[in-house]
């Protein structure tokens, strides 16, 4: 079902017209005259169509079991006479999902939470359509995060492609289209969608996060051995250019050996002085 402008006139003239017919009735059945009792029945009829619609609120009108349309503007409005008014807000809300434990692309139970912020852009889907649209957000946000958790890595340790800790734009984004095409169903727009919480589950943080320090302490390491290396090779271009000494494969092994051990070494390095011959 698709949202339709309902009918509908100014209600202050409406409002006029009923306390006339009000009046105008119980002073002819004051007179002992009968013709009051259908200016009152009027007046009542007239009455049940009048309705006040506050900002950012909405009425979809229903006659006897046919939708009319929705009432949108504010303000005091006259509407089809004993129609049903079924009310709903425009306004933007949060859900804040619960903390749910699912398993990510390697099988590793992680725990995750988001807040998704929507509002609702079509009163006849989100009435008529779905049963109770809130619930249905509630439903639809929570199996959507499932989803979308169940395709990345917790973390990323090889350093490609996303992950859920090192991508969480990437991974909101995702989860804000799928779930805006899970939702159009109920007529609802998801504005923002982000992840609140991101952890491991208990049972496996400790041993995660061994082998996340070591992940880091093997990529410090590399960079160290890396720029040992390069300063070793700069050392031994620049004393061959120079002509400081002339040295031998022995010689810059040795050379070489001694530079890697003093520059990767984690603590500091005591000196020895050869004052002898190398060999």
């Amino acid at each position: 079902m698709i949202e339709k402008k309902a009918w509908a006139v100014n209600g202050y003239l409406a409002l006029i017209l009923m306390l006339a017919l009000l009046i105008g009735g119980i002073a002819l059945l004051v007179q002992e005259n009968m013709a009051g009792i259908p200016l009152l029945i009027l007046a009542i009829i007239l009455g049940s169509g009048i309705l006040v619609v506050q900002p950012n609120k909405a009425y979809a009108m229903v006659f006897f079991g046919s939708y009319l349309g929705t009432i949108r503007k504010p303000g005091l409005w006259l509407s089809v006479p004993l129609a049903v008014r079924k009310g709903i807000s425009l306004r933007v809300r949060n859900f804040n999902s619960k903390t749910l434990k699912v398993n990510d692309i390697e099988g590793n139970p992680v725990e995750i939470a988001a807040v998704v912020v929507f509002k609702v852009v079509d009163t006849a889907k989100a009435i008529f359509d779905v049963e109770k649209y809130e619930q249905f957000v509630e439903i639809q946000s929570e199996t959507a995060l499932r989803h979308v958790a169940t395709r990345y890595a917790y973390d990323n340790f090889e350093g490609t492609g996303l992950s859920l800790r090192g991508n969480p734009e990437e991974v909101s984004s995702e989860l804000m289209n799928e779930l805006q095409q899970r939702l159009i169903l109920a007529g609802v727009e998801v504005t923002e969608t982000r992840l609140t919480h991101l952890a491991y589950a208990t049972e496996i943080a400790g041993a995660m996060l061994q082998r996340q320090q070591a992940s880091a302490i093997l990529s410090a390491r590399q960079i160290i051995v890396e720029g040992a290396v390069g300063m070793v090779q700069l050392a031994i271009e620049r004393i061959e250019k120079d002509g400081v000494v002339t040295l031998d494969e022995e010689r810059k092994a040795t050379m070489v050996n001694n530079l890697l051990v003093s520059i990767v070494s984690e603590r500091a390095v005591q000196p020895v002085i050869n004052t002898g011959t190398m060999y």
